[in-house]
């Protein structure tokens, strides 16, 4: 997967570091050291991934790379961490060319209690019932971070961007037609659905607007 944020460049003691503003465990299986490759300002740079705490990582730029920017103002990035997806179940009935269904309309699912908000994404797009999505991504309460929300989308042929969009604070957010978005909610994350204009909200209901200072990141579904 791809993601898509705004930061610094910065060099401390010589070394050249890129701080990550959102959770890599939210959306990445790996622990640890990661290798990935950036692109900055069309430069794409090979990596390592440095973990600071509790999913919170730095960017290192290997020594003697020649970077051709500007280290005095914030830049957009691209970052590419592979093999970082969650596999749910290889045997699949679905695919991208035989989703399991045409997204044309959303039917709003309710979360039964709290920390489902992921599934009841995933069965509001499927048009499943959160227990066959629960059942499909093999987790429950708490446990449905991006990662495996975008495996789930993949067993049930649910087409979707492989970027993940983090505006920055005060950029203007355009949404797609489709999307799942994040926001913080405490020490978790909370998902819901905007489609066509609307905000399906698993705890709250159908909304017709959204505070988008709370957004997070979202990742756009093709329809």
């Amino acid at each position: 997967m791809r993601y898509f944020f705004t930061s610094e460049i910065e060099n401390i003691n010589g070394e050249v570091q890129i701080q990550i503003p959102f959770n890599i465990w939210e959306v990445c299986k790996q622990r640890e050291e990661i290798n990935a490759d950036i692109v900055i300002d069309n430069q794409i740079i090979d990596c390592n991934l440095i973990p600071l705490e509790k999913g919170h990582y730095k960017i290192m730029i290997p020594s003697g790379t020649e970077l051709k920017v500007s280290f005095d103002t914030s830049h957009k990035f691209l970052l590419h961490i592979k093999d970082s997806l969650i596999r749910v179940d290889r045997n699949s009935p679905y695919s991208f060319e035989k989703p399991i269904r045409k997204i044309d309309s959303i039917d709003l699912i309710i979360q039964p209690g709290d920390g489902l908000c992921g599934q009841a994404c995933i069965a509001m797009l499927a048009g499943v019932t959160i227990a066959d999505v629960i059942s499909v991504m093999d987790c429950r309460e708490w446990q449905g971070t991006m990662g495996r929300l975008i495996s789930a989308l993949n067993y049930y042929g649910i087409d979707h961007k492989d970027v993940i969009v983090y505006p920055a604070e005060g950029d203007e957010v355009v949404l797609p037609k489709a999307a799942i978005l994040m926001e913080k909610m405490g020490r978790f994350s909370h998902y819901l659905i905007y489609f066509d204009g609307k905000f399906y909200d698993p705890n709250l209901g159908i909304m017709e607007e959204y505070d988008m200072s709370k957004l997070v990141g979202y990742l756009e579904i093709k329809i």
